[in-house]
């Protein structure tokens, strides 16, 4: 004969209680069903399980064997349950990561070593991307951006404001009166950066145009003109000096971004709370009060 597991389970119950009234409620069931069940398995097995006496339920060398083998099965399944636990809460699996290259090379990198040390069974995939990947379709799995309006279909943490202020070359003597510009192209920030730049300087004045925040660095400080740039970068390379206080119609946030079917995956759940984490001592450099992310 087949015993299932809950036989099992009844045969442990008694021997533990001693009766049958209490190991059936134990179970969740009525003492007249355990009367049933034990009487089936007895017969199925031929042999007695429990000796019955006016003091309640005896179990004998065959019920004592039976309640045995269910601890161990019980042991067994609890050691199996949190094995199958340990597993979905363990970080693993393939991360897809996009940012911009600024973002990417001023401070997201070291967080994606310390990260690996912490989380050795996740791969990262970085997409390292001006343009805003789309997350619903799962070209990325988390994105970093920089962004005043998140999209409403995503859930996320907001980081830190990240300031702008005007830079020019280190070396320069122009302080913005008459000196040409570098600007963003009207395709960066909806045109924020580039009605910015028009409102101080004529179009004869914007010796250059382009669409990544590297670029107005290199042409900043090889002297092309001066031009806005994130605090968190223009404040740590020594070739720039800042030319003005951080510019409040130019602040954006930082967001740290999901699709909300991944919110929960421990991979994803991980990243996000380590950058987090991580972006805390940051958040000076990243508002423009102090130049500490680095040396450049």
């Amino acid at each position: 004969m087949s015993v299932a597991w809950d036989e099992f389970r009844l045969v442990r119950a008694i021997a533990e209680r001693g009766a049958l009234a209490p190991a059936a409620a134990h179970l969740g069931i009525n003492p007249s069903t355990a009367f049933r069940r034990l009487a089936a398995v007895e017969a199925g097995l031929g042999a007695r399980l429990f000796e019955r006496h006016r003091s309640g339920y005896v179990p004998t060398p065959a019920g004592e064997a039976m309640a045995a083998a269910a601890t161990r099965m019980e042991e067994e399944v609890t050691r199996f349950d949190r094995e199958v636990a340990d597993r979905a809460q363990t970080p693993s699996g393939l991360l897809r990561v996009t940012a911009a290259a600024t973002l990417v090379t001023d401070f997201l990198m070291p967080m994606l070593g310390r990260f690996r040390t912490r989380y050795p069974k996740v791969q990262i995939e970085l997409l390292v991307s001006e343009e805003a990947l789309n997350l619903s379709r799962r070209d990325a799995d988390v994105a970093l951006r920089a962004t005043r309006d998140p999209p409403l279909n995503l859930v996320g943490r907001r980081l830190a404001t990240i300031a702008w202020a005007v830079y020019g070359p280190a070396q320069g003597e122009e302080d913005g009166a008459d000196a040409d510009w570098v600007s963003p192209s009207e395709a960066v920030a909806g045109g924020l950066f580039a009605r910015f730049v028009a409102a101080r300087a004529g179009p004869e004045r914007v010796a250059l145009r382009l669409n990544t925040v590297q670029g107005l660095c290199e042409a900043i400080s090889e002297g092309v003109g001066i031009g806005p740039l994130p605090c968190y970068r223009g404040d740590r390379l020594a070739r720039l000096r800042r030319l003005s206080a951080p510019e409040p119609d130019l602040a954006g946030t930082l967001w740290l971004l999901t699709h909300p079917d991944l919110r929960h995956a421990a991979r994803v759940r991980a990243f996000m709370d380590h950058v987090a984490a991580e972006v805390v001592p940051l958040r000076p450099a990243l508002e423009g009060r102090v130049p500490t992310l680095g040396d450049a």
